[in-house]
């Protein structure tokens, strides 16, 4: 009986070189999407449940499918170090990991520029920085451990920062208009799933209604 070659799930599947200490870094850098979708995301729609944040999710998976098909139509090669990692079994481009960070760089830069949960224009300034330095990093990160060449990276982090941005105009130029119904729906009342577009600062309003209703608590 013949026997059916294995593939690796490889969402953790990260190698480096042994002894590599930049590499062992640079892979845990290369996880970072997979940080960002399991904690960030699942945390959010578990304890906030803002449509804001649901549509910058369902812009990523609408990504990362466009990237899956555009890598079986181009059909092209990762980089022979590929056979080291046993990852040749897969295209390389457009990278799915810089296409993943570089449109979570650039739509939460815009998000954090529209306002949402920020007001100052120096604190926008400085957490709309935050994300870009770890895509950078994780471009960097899949052509040093070999999974990608320096071409496909680039063509998934120009990918990532258009799609970002065309998503971003996308939810906030025409979807938002649907907010209000989705959060007056049957499952929009259900789910607690809520519209926070309208609040300019959404961080000082639920802190300010958190203490508010702690302290009529103190007082009943």
């Amino acid at each position: 009986m013949a026997t059916i070659p294995l593939k690796a799930v490889t969402l953790t599947d990260v190698r480096y070189q042994r002894g590599d200490s930049l590499g062992h870094f640079l892979a845990w850098v290369s996880l970072i999407p997979v940080f960002i979708s399991l904690g960030g995301f699942a945390s959010h729609f578990i304890f906030r449940r803002d449509l804001q944040g649901m549509f910058f999710y369902i812009g990523l998976i609408i990504s990362q499918f466009l990237n899956e098909l555009i890598k079986t139509s181009v059909q092209q090669s990762r980089p022979e170090t590929c056979i080291l990692l046993d990852s040749c079994d897969s295209h390389g481009w457009p990278s799915s990991h810089s296409q993943y960070m570089f449109f979570f760089a650039v739509y939460f830069t815009l998000l954090t520029y529209k306002g949402i949960g920020l007001s100052g224009v120096r604190q926008k300034c400085v957490v709309g920085f935050v994300p870009w330095p770890f895509a950078v990093l994780t471009m960097w990160s899949r052509v040093y451990l070999g999974y990608h060449s320096v071409a496909q990276v680039f063509a998934g982090a120009l990918l990532g920062v258009v799609l970002g941005g065309v998503w971003f105009w996308v939810v906030n130029g025409l979807i938002v208009c649907w907010f209000p119904m989705i959060e007056e729906s049957t499952f929009g009342r259900k789910f607690y799933i809520k519209d926070s577009s309208h609040i300019e600062n959404v961080m000082k309003f639920e802190y300010d209604n958190a203490r508010a209703a702690r302290k009529k608590c103190s007082q009943d």
